[in-house]
């Protein structure tokens, strides 16, 4: 139990790590929260310091998930505290569990008032580690909504929502053989979910026809 404790409790702390808060105090001296959309994410840096910046922001919180999943749970040692009831090793249900806490931790930062972003690009990290294959996918996905709309929040949530729907068909139809499918299935429905929920507010600004494209990219647009 020790053991499983210490992987959670490291792997929230890997999850919490205020990325965009760290890059845009070194990068340029201020707090991103109190600018553009007020949010600690990758997104609201991409507004407000450009592509560059937001990309390694982006990039880094992919690593946070893809180190708590694939790299945090080496330190797990002994058998679960806990009957294992998935058709998954024993190890595969630790990185589940990792990747969950990591998420948590950047949703609800222990570094910033339990404030952080929104949990896309950890997410991310977390099941390109989990399901490479669906990641890749929902990627692309992203890739076209944006092209097509503009819209990062909007693109984020339709990629969230197509990993459990890739895997549904590539298992359903596709007949892919996908080890712990009924397992893992609803593990990515309860991301997806989880996402849609952090994205609550810019659903209601999608609906009202008020969220922010991004279109342009300006510098320093204080809120």
């Amino acid at each position: 139990m020790l053991s499983l404790t210490l992987v959670v409790i490291l792997s929230y702390i890997v999850g919490s790590i205020p990325t965009s808060i760290i890059v845009t105090k070194f990068a340029k001296g201020i707090d991103i929260r109190k600018y553009g959309s007020g949010n600690a994410g990758g997104t609201n840096v991409i507004r407000v310091l450009g592509w560059k910046v937001g990309i390694s922001v982006i990039a880094f919180d992919i690593f946070k998930g893809y180190v708590a999943t694939m790299l945090v749970t080496k330190l797990m040692f002994g058998p679960v505290p806990f009957t294992n009831i998935t058709p998954f090793e024993d190890i595969t249900v630790i990185r589940i569990i990792a990747g969950c806490s990591a998420i948590l931790g950047h949703i609800w930062t222990l570094f910033s008032g339990f404030k952080g972003g929104k949990g896309i690009a950890t997410a991310g990290g977390v099941l390109l580690g989990l399901a490479t294959i669906e990641m890749i996918v929902s990627f692309g996905v992203f890739a076209i909504v944006f092209a097509l709309f503009r819209y990062v929040s909007l693109g984020s949530i339709i990629s969230a929502l197509s990993f459990p729907l890739t895997m549904f068909f590539r298992h359903n139809i596709f007949n892919a053989y996908l080890e712990g499918y009924n397992t893992l299935i609803f593990f990515s429905i309860g991301i997806a979910m989880l996402i849609v929920f952090t994205h609550r507010e810019n659903i209601k600004r999608l609906i009202d026809g008020t969220e922010n494209r991004l279109a342009r990219i300006h510098l320093f647009n204080k809120k």
